[in-house]
């Protein structure tokens, strides 16, 4: 299966998905895209502006998993943006028009692409202008109408030292400077999240990942 990655920092989401596929990963950041590169070395990497890579390219692949910028959509960009806390900086954040990209996206992937897809982002403080699926931090569209709601395994951005988050998701990013690294391990998607959803959505069969997920019926 030919696989696009948009937005693909280190590869959270991609983790798991073994060599199998043909992976083609579009990330801006040179730094962070050479990181991908190193702990995926049969991926393509490409240095580029993902968004429209996507225009260009899309009927090119037979799944498309794509995680544009999130900041502009987050509660925290909010809450920093009306706060006047000087001693954290919180004051000098300005107030930004929320990135219209990521319902660009959707749209574009709903009635363009043929294939299976999903887009991911964080849960913004407002209701979202397209109905998604909440799973844990995260709001996901997808091609797939199976695509259930589940409660995850908490999972708290917050919280923990950067070598418990390496160990979580399974990156060691000690070799590597000029990045913000608890950040980085932060916004990555859980590696065994990206890896059910690709199952899922693609109707493969999901190996169990015990622990991950609870239903939730409510």
């Amino acid at each position: 299966m030919k696989i696009l990655n948009l937005y693909a920092g280190i590869g959270g989401n991609r983790k798991l998905w073994g060599d199998e596929h043909e992976i083609t990963a579009v990330e801006l950041n040179e730094s962070i895209a050479k990181i991908y590169q190193d702990f995926f070395p049969n991926d393509t990497v490409i240095v580029a502006d993902a968004h429209q890579y996507l225009l260009d390219h899309f009927k090119e692949f037979d799944f498309i998993w794509s995680s544009p910028p999130c900041p502009t959509h987050s509660s925290l960009g909010k809450m920093r943006a009306l706060s006047d806390n000087v001693q954290t900086g919180a004051h000098l954040a300005k107030p930004k028009y929320a990135d219209m990209t990521l319902y660009q996206e959707i749209i574009f992937l709903k009635h363009f692409f043929k294939g299976d897809w999903l887009v991911e982002n964080v849960i913004p403080y407002y209701e979202p202008l397209i109905p998604s699926v909440k799973i844990g931090r995260h709001y996901y569209w997808s091609s797939s109408m199976w695509l259930p709601s589940f409660k995850q395994a908490p999972d708290n951005i917050e919280a923990g030292t950067r070598a418990e988050w390496e160990e979580k998701f399974g990156f060691d990013l000690s070799p590597y400077s000029g990045i913000r690294k608890d950040t980085t391990l932060r916004n990555c998607v859980n590696p065994g999240m990206g890896l059910y959803l690709l199952n899922k959505i693609t109707g493969a069969i999901p190996p169990i990942q015990e622990g991950l997920f609870e239903r939730n019926n409510k």
